[in-house]
């Protein structure tokens, strides 16, 4: 049996017959392809997708292909022979996925032993060795990986995915619900402003909990804590919101007393990040719109720039954010950690425990203890930590550039 299928499409008023169309019995012919603008719409762009230069999005149908920098064709020349070029087609699309994927990676995987170790020196009040390059951190890391094994090293990790995943969940419930705006258009306002700061600072509130259970999970010494669960770190922030659970210490702060620290330094963070990723993007725009490519020049290097300048903007707005607001991470760290009687490592030797005994009354309490009795680098603990973090990443983001380059090359 032959299967039945239709003599044409005539959604437009067209009946196909051999390869020349014509148009059906009462439709309005179609002079130009501008008059099928408003029947075909383009789809999102979606980086890494498609092969896009910087600046480009995607052509209208019929919208002058011919000369597009994408090497498109115009409704009367003859497309592409099938199969020219797909290998490479297909290399580009899943670049910009496999680029996006290694960053990710490294800034919550790779990286969480140095996140580990920034934050056990952040709470450390005993520590006489402030470990503010990376030298130090790197010495204090051997140490403790080789009493404890790799395993301390990257401790806490399953629960700052929850602390993420709650965040972004949250984010997106409050913004169904609200009229708080969840991103920011072109033409804002200084309302939209407001509410978008808003939703984020409800968004911190109701994840606080939860980013201190995580903290408490990140810090413990692996010497004397159990195997905790998977979703551990949710129990105990609910437990920590209802007030049952792990037994603390009455040196613990209420939520309400964390609550303003918690979404300053939330806040500043975004808003930082976020300014200073525009100016990078700004930067790199106009320093590729000076050097456009044409048909001669380097195809390599015009997928470089089509690929990495929105991963470059995001790593120089988190480095920016996260050494700008350090000081302020170390007293909200001090401040979460306070009366859940957490024993830590000792950063100074690496194969000791150290209870933490603080007894900050608030933000401004610890900001003045800290002051008088660490010094004003006492903020700055383990900041070498950083510098580490932030040079494996670079190096990554470097390492998957030659490889993409070699492909690419290789490819072509």
């Amino acid at each position: 049996m032959q299967p039945r299928r239709p003599d044409g499409f005539d959604g437009l008023g067209y009946r196909g017959g051999g390869g020349q169309e014509e148009p059906g019995p009462g439709a309005k012919p179609y002079s130009s392809s501008s008059d099928l603008s408003h029947w075909v719409s383009s789809p999102p762009d979606i980086p890494g997708s498609r092969n896009l230069h910087w600046g480009e999005r995607t052509p209208q149908y019929g919208a002058g292909l011919a000369g597009t920098p994408l090497g498109g064709v115009s409704l009367n020349d003859e497309p592409y022979p099938a199969g020219a070029g797909s290998s490479s087609e297909q290399l580009n699309r899943f670049a910009g996925f496999g680029i996006g994927l290694a960053s990710l990676f490294t800034e919550n995987v790779l990286a969480h032993p140095c996140i580990v170790l920034r934050r056990q020196c952040q709470v450390n009040y005993h520590a006489r060795n402030y470990h503010l390059t990376p030298f130090t951190i790197v010495n204090i890391m051997y140490s403790i990986n080789k009493t404890q094994g790799p395993r301390a090293l990257w401790k806490g990790m399953g629960s700052t995915f929850i602390v993420q995943g709650i965040t972004l969940g949250t984010e997106g419930i409050i913004s169904e619900f609200t009229p708080l705006p969840r991103e920011l258009s072109h033409k804002w306002s200084l309302r939209q402003i407001g509410g978008h700061l808003l939703l984020k600072s409800l968004t911190y509130v109701v994840a606080m909990p939860f980013y201190s259970a995580s903290l408490v999970e990140t810090v413990q010494s692996e010497i004397i804590r159990d195997n905790p669960g998977i979703l551990d770190c949710v129990k105990e922030g609910i437990g920590r919101v209802i007030g049952m659970g792990v037994p603390h210490s009455k040196r613990l702060l209420p939520l309400m007393a964390l609550t303003f620290p918690t979404v300053l330094h939330g806040v500043l963070h975004y808003i930082i990040s976020s300014i200073i990723q525009k100016f990078v993007l700004l930067a790199l725009k106009r320093e590729n719109s000076q050097n456009l490519p044409t048909e001669s020049s380097n195809s390599v290097q015009s997928m470089l720039d089509a690929y990495f300048p929105e991963l470059i903007a995001s790593f120089a707005a988190s480095l920016c954010a996260d050494v700008m607001i350090y000081p302020l991470e170390t007293v909200l760290h001090r401040l979460h950690i306070q009366g859940t009687r957490t024993i830590i490592d000792n950063t100074d030797l690496g194969y000791e425990v150290l209870p933490i005994n603080t007894q900050y009354e608030g933000m401004r309490d610890c900001i003045n203890t800290i002051k008088r009795e660490e010094g004003m680098l006492g903020f700055y603990k383990g900041f070498g930590a950083v510098v580490v973090q932030y040079t494996l990443h670079v190096a990554v983001l470097q390492l998957t550039k030659i490889i993409y380059s070699t492909l690419l090359q290789n490819v072509a």
